[in-house]
């Protein structure tokens, strides 16, 4: 039987005609003059303020806005006991890896940001499964989507913590998805030590400045760039601190 749901949420032509070779000094003139302001910071910008501006017109160069994509994720579970209207909300990834093929529904989800991303999830993309609302929470191992969303069955489901009236089964408002144990990292990775990290890269520039763990801390559901990924998988092959 699956766990129970524990998972937390250009401007007017010249009147006069000029000669040839005056018309052609304007225009170099004014081409001369908008190369020069297209290299120059705007008035009064910073150094820190000139270096972003930089990187947005080269950004612009290229005819598109460059946008975030995120390809893994975090998943919150809860590893200790705690009870919800009687129902145990514990699932660790030992409790994950006791399901049969290793698999089970993600469902439980009650946050419209943290369903979207559950929307969003691809099959086959790979997720941090992290211990949450416990002693010392970190990341313990990955799992990967084997089924993308579908309706919660938890939403419409009277005896079930999560249970919400407002949902109808002809347009179910919450979702989940199907994971599967891949691996338990070759060590545990504390929020102490990733949290040392994304205050050191806030400062340098790294990749875990932005890292959403930090920024939303209270999804259960978040999102993660390759590279936020590949830094904090990396910690597993380092002494713990």
């Amino acid at each position: 039987m699956p766990w129970p749901s524990r998972k937390r949420d250009k401007g007017a032509a010249a009147d006069k005609k000029e000669p040839d070779a005056k018309i052609a000094k304007t225009e170099e003139t004014q081409k001369k003059e908008e190369e020069e302001k297209s290299t120059k910071p705007p008035a009064g910008s910073s150094k820190s303020g000139w270096k972003n501006w930089k990187k947005a017109k080269e950004s612009d160069a290229g005819g598109e806005e460059s946008k975030q994509t995120y390809c893994h994720w975090l998943l919150k579970s809860e590893p200790e006991s705690r009870l919800e209207k009687g129902v145990d909300m514990k699932f660790s990834i030992e409790d994950l890896k006791a399901q049969p093929n290793q698999t089970t529904y993600w469902e439980g989800v009650r946050n419209y940001q943290a369903r979207n991303f559950l929307r969003a999830m691809k099959l086959g993309q790979q997720a941090f499964f992290y211990h949450s609302n416990c002693k010392e929470p970190g990341v313990v191992g990955i799992v990967k989507i084997v089924k993308e969303a579908y309706p919660d069955h938890t939403q419409f489901d009277q005896k079930d913590p999560h249970y919400d009236s407002t949902s109808r089964k002809e347009n179910p408002k919450w979702s989940m998805v199907d994971v599967q144990f891949v691996r338990m990292t070759k060590r545990f990775i504390p929020l102490s030590e990733i949290k040392a990290h994304h205050l050191a890269h806030k400062a340098d520039g790294g990749p875990l400045k932005n890292m959403m763990l930090f920024t939303r801390q209270r999804l259960s559901i978040q999102p993660l760039t390759q590279e936020e990924f590949d830094f904090v998988l990396s910690l597993e092959e380092e002494k713990p601190h």
